[in-house]
């Protein structure tokens, strides 16, 4: 008689007979996994995910549990977990830590019911994931301290010498991470090595992107490199971190216009396959998409027909590079930024 193999979940809850707590990879949480609930680890904003799970809850009856942590830690825990992982679901905030779990191969296609929900041109090619958010690579800058007419043509500009002391960024994090991968994919190393070589010896380095606006709105560089939302959602506030600039796109396919997608995969050793697919195809269905867009992140919405906050300029007028997202490499990202005395 043939001996039946335990499935990742049967394991999961015998080993709930003991007390367990694992530690997330970050956020300092226990995370005992419910074998019970469709396991979400998830990098994206935290109020997002739980909105988007307990709608989906409600709509199915499916019990859900998020588990937090950050892009790249998050990423690098599933490969290491391999197929015993408890994830069946991957949300990130920038798609680089999807395709390091891609390229090792534990995701599972897509259903092309999630696919067709948004515009085919934002699909990545391996189809191992999609989409289900968007920010947008902008220059904000500070009148006062430079004219619109003064502003670099291309952000590759900032690696020439006249810029020296006078932009600012968060090159720690994985937003510029995201971004800088965007401009391997869209240039190749050697550029990509030689603007951050010039970043390392003459941008001012803050601890995030909020750290960037607020130094740009007081004038202590006249411009930085950060995401779009920040910028929106601190003047639909009280506007403290950001009354005094302005942003600038930088559009024409330039590679300060990159557009870094949110991504959400199946992981291929999911017990619960077809609840995992249905969650992402209600991320990015119009109800789930509504979600993000009346949440007050200010991320772009992705899905066909759903319309962002309107004081967004429309994202398929950003004139964004041609990267295929499915290329983006953070690991060689690192690589660089390491070799470049940044990280």
């Amino acid at each position: 008689m043939p001996i039946s193999r335990p499935t990742r979940r049967s394991l999961l809850a015998g080993l709930l007979i003991v007390p367990l707590a694992l530690t997330a990879c970050s956020g300092g949480e226990d995370y005992v996994p419910d074998p019970e609930a469709l396991q979400i680890y998830s990098s994206q904003h935290q109020e997002i995910t739980q909105a988007w799970a307990d709608s989906f809850t409600e709509q199915t009856g499916i019990e859900t549990q998020v588990r937090r942590g950050q892009d790249s830690s998050m990423g690098h825990m599933i490969v290491e977990e391999g197929e015993a992982s408890p994830a069946d679901v991957f949300l990130t905030e920038n798609s680089p830590a999807m395709t390091v779990v891609d390229r090792a191969g534990l995701l599972a296609p897509v259903d092309q019911a999630a696919t067709d929900q948004v515009p085919e041109q934002l699909v990545p090619s391996s189809g191992h994931w999609m989409p289900i958010a968007a920010r947008s690579t902008v220059l904000i800058y500070n009148p006062s301290e430079i004219s619109e007419a003064e502003l670099p043509q291309s952000m590759m500009d900032l690696a020439d010498p006249e810029w020296a002391g006078r932009w600012g960024a968060a090159p720690g994090g994985a937003d510029f991470q995201a971004i800088v991968a965007g401009m391997l994919a869209d240039r190749g190393e050697e550029p990509t090595r030689a603007w951050l070589e010039a970043l390392e010896a003459n941008a001012e380095v803050y601890q995030n992107n909020i750290a960037t606006m607020k130094a740009v709105n007081a004038g202590e560089v006249p411009v930085g490199i950060m995401y779009h939302y920040y910028w929106y959602r601190d003047q639909a506030g009280d506007r403290s971190g950001s009354g005094n600039t302005q942003l600038h796109y930088f559009g024409n396919q330039d590679t300060g216009a990159f557009v870094s997608l949110s991504a959400g995969g199946v992981v291929a050793s999911s017990d619960m396959p077809e609840e995992a697919q249905q969650f992402l195809a209600y991320v990015t269905s119009p109800e789930g998409q509504q979600v993000l867009a009346d949440s007050g992140s200010m991320e772009y919405a992705v899905g066909t027909g759903v319309e962002s906050d309107p004081a967004l300029p429309p994202l398929d007028t950003l004139d964004a590079p041609p990267v295929d997202p499915a290329t983006l490499n953070s690991d060689q990202v690192i690589q660089l930024m390491t070799d470049a005395g940044i990280l």
